[in-house]
């Protein structure tokens, strides 16, 4: 009965939050429902015996309490966030792109391969090459989910949904052969060379520049999508595909356009992880940066500046769930639960004020 009494008025100010929610804006939708799955997520911290002020605490200090907590979680942001705002374009264009993390493996493993089979050259060369690389393995594989949605008419959530696990077992396939090392107890490529390595955007950390080609890609994603002719055409065809058809404008097009353009972004976060984080590539490493995408790109409204505090939201939580866990003996797990609930309090504001205008 206690515990009842407890919870009702919680569950009364989460209505009130989720009321005025529907009627702001994207920002503060997403911090309303940021606000209600926090606050639910401390009903369970509770339950489980723990007092969820001291979790938070640890939470906080685990993502931002020093410098070094404070680059892993820029690091942590970098692939969500360019995978984030390519799902957003599509999404802008009525293209349900599932497939950021098999186009995120396959950038990853095209950056890789030019890092271990172009040895000897200056990193001036082999760096922007290997990026490159990264960036068109990812286009390339979205491509592929492209034109079968095109010209065999299959749903792209169907086509990119099942080519992440065929992206994943390419990956493995070329570890377990001429791109794996010998010996290694884990599938994983040899070391890259260090002039394949991004460089530090602060020496002395950790810290690699990949964030600000992450930022970059943020506002020219911004700029084509709402300053340009090319995106004006993306979101005539995501409001309506024939009323683009009687303009003039092809669909087709359109989808392939934005499925590159995902694509490339993917691609490039998977060679950032490779040559930034790793310095090789290693089985598993794109896991979970695709699917936590759409959910990044859901809570940013689809607009690619909203996606960026929404990415680094998702990229500090997770950081700073290790050292909830280990101070207070609260499952990281809960982190996911955050995530979810917030997910579902933005969906469910986004749905009562009718979605957002394209």
């Amino acid at each position: 009965m206690t515990t009842t009494t407890q919870t009702l008025p919680a569950l009364n100010l989460a209505s009130r939050l989720l009321n005025a929610a529907h009627r702001s804006g994207p920002l503060w939708r997403a911090a309303a429902s940021i606000g209600m799955a926090f606050l639910i997520t401390a009903m369970l911290i509770l339950i489980a015996g723990k007092n969820p002020l001291v979790a938070y605490y640890h939470l906080v200090m685990g993502a931002v309490g020093s410098w070094d907590r404070v680059v892993v979680g820029l690091n942590r942001t970098t692939p969500y966030l360019l995978c984030a705002v390519g799902i957003a374009l599509c999404f802008r264009g009525k293209v349900l792109n599932i497939g950021a993390e098999g186009q995120l493996a396959i950038g990853g493993a095209a950056a890789s391969a030019v890092a271990l089979f172009a040895g000897g050259w200056p990193a001036w060369a082999l760096l922007p090459l290997a990026l490159a690389a990264g960036a068109a393995g990812g286009a390339a594989w979205a491509g592929v989910a492209a034109s079968i949605r095109v010209f065999r008419g299959v749903h792209e959530v169907l086509v990119t949904l099942l080519l992440n696990f065929v992206a994943l077992l390419l990956v493995a396939e070329l570890l377990h052969g001429r791109m794996g090392e010998e010996g290694a107890g884990f599938p994983q490529s040899p070391l890259f060379e260090s002039a394949a390595w991004l460089p530090k955007l602060v020496p002395g950390t950790d810290l690699h520049i990949g964030i600000v080609f992450a930022v970059l890609a943020t506002l020219g994603a911004n700029f084509v999508l709402w300053r340009t002719t090319l995106g004006f055409r993306w979101r005539v065809v995501g409001a309506s595909a024939s009323a683009a058809r009687y303009a003039g404008m092809s669909p087709g097009r359109a989808i392939f356009g934005l499925m590159c353009s995902a694509g490339a972004l993917a691609g490039l976060a998977g060679a950032i992880e490779c040559l930034g984080i790793h310095y090789r590539l290693i089985e598993g490493f794109s896991a979970g940066f695709g699917f936590n995408a759409v959910a990044i790109a859901l809570m940013g409204a689809l607009n690619p500046l909203y996606v960026l505090p929404s990415a680094l939201f998702f990229g500090f939580l997770e950081t700073g769930a290790l050292a909830m866990q280990r101070q207070v003996g609260v499952p990281s797990s809960l982190v996911l639960v955050i995530q979810g609930l917030t997910m579902i309090f933005v969906l469910c504001a986004m749905g009562r004020s009718g979605g957002d205008k394209v």
